[in-house]
């Protein structure tokens, strides 16, 4: 009887957490948790995957705004896919007087704008609500500033990101982040992506001193990152994330801060994160150890959803597998969609 009321206990808390889990299962050394402590561990591991997810594709955006206007990327031939089958030529831009240039259709769910008067180089993308890519609805503003003298095609070439008031709103459900900060991203070696399958590599660093991040609940926190993204071409584009940080205990720490139930973190890339092209740029594989007091979460990507690897189903649903060890040795898994 009291195995049978702890099992109904925690399948209660896995509807009532409001993360539509997909499943939520627990070993033989997970009976005597705490049972709100796990569904919060499965909120904040919901937490990083969206939050790191979502500001990495920002910065996509910024680098396929830097890549396709030649006044920002200093190749007249610039030329760049931003969704796998929808190419956009810097010819297609329209000039106004104002020294503008407006794109429409870059980013599927925004208006891209090119400022370049008054020997200015800066690209304001705002983000427009409409729910193209079928996952997810983003409103809000983010500008991208390139130093005057500078392409974005030369090595060491740095941006800065304002983020403003990004909603990201994710559709399966209802679940919604807003983000707000600056972040800066550098083109460490050079080069374009149109050019990518010649030069092979090209690799490209994202920092922040401190973004904020508010959740659904109200809570703000604050997040800094520090990662390096490297592109490849295997039947498209490739990119490879890792973390860059070092504390002096870990290295590889890719974001760290505090999560929205106020405890100190820092997650780390343990194994390389890979987004591919062929598969719709989506997460296919990698994984994130999270570091608490109260214990250590190893997220693993590209799972389906009995929690193994998959292939590349592209608009399909991937899972992550979250396995939570706390420092009394207990442990909790759970598994969810992304």
């Amino acid at each position: 009887m009291k195995a049978n009321l702890i099992n109904r206990i925690v399948i209660i808390l896995c509807i009532a957490s409001g993360l539509f889990f997909y499943s939520c299962k627990k070993d033989s050394s997970t009976a005597n948790a705490n049972t709100t402590s796990n569904a919060d561990l499965s909120t904040a591991g919901d937490d990083e995957s969206q939050v790191s997810t979502e500001t990495e594709a920002v910065a996509d955006d910024a680098n396929t705004a830097l890549n396709s206007q030649v006044s920002f990327s200093g190749d007249a031939s610039s030329s760049v896919s931003s969704t796998g089958n929808v190419e956009v030529n810097s010819v297609g831009t329209n000039q106004q007087s104002s020294g503008q240039f407006i794109l429409q259709g870059l980013i599927c769910d925004a208006t891209v704008t090119y400022d370049t008067a008054n020997n200015q180089r800066i690209i304001t993308i705002v983000y427009d609500g409409t729910n193209c890519r079928g996952n997810r609805i983003r409103t809000g503003t983010v500008v991208v500033t390139l130093p005057y003298g500078q392409h974005w095609k030369d090595a060491g070439a740095t941006a800065t990101i304002d983020i403003q008031q990004l909603k990201i709103t994710r559709v399966r459900d209802g679940k919604s982040i807003i983000i707000n900060g600056s972040k800066t991203i550098t083109n460490v070696s050079g080069g374009l992506l149109k050019d990518l399958a010649t030069l092979g590599t090209i690799t490209h660093t994202i920092t922040s001193d401190g973004i904020t991040i508010t959740f659904n609940n109200g809570d703000q926190r604050m997040w800094h990152i520090s990662k390096q993204r490297v592109f490849t071409y295997n039947n498209g584009i490739v990119i490879t994330t890792t973390g860059t940080y070092s504390d002096g205990t870990d290295n590889d720490i890719a974001e760290w801060g505090t999560n929205r139930f106020g405890n100190t973190f820092k997650s780390l890339i343990t194994e390389p994160k890979v987004f591919r092209q062929d598969c719709d740029f989506r997460l296919t594989s990698g994984q994130n150890t999270v570091k608490t007091d109260n214990g250590t979460s190893v997220i693993t990507y590209g799972l389906d959803a009995n929690g193994d690897p998959t292939g590349c189903p592209g608009t399909g649903t991937y899972y992550f597998k979250l396995v939570w060890t706390g420092v009394n040795g207990k442990t909790y898994t759970v598994i969810l969609p992304y």
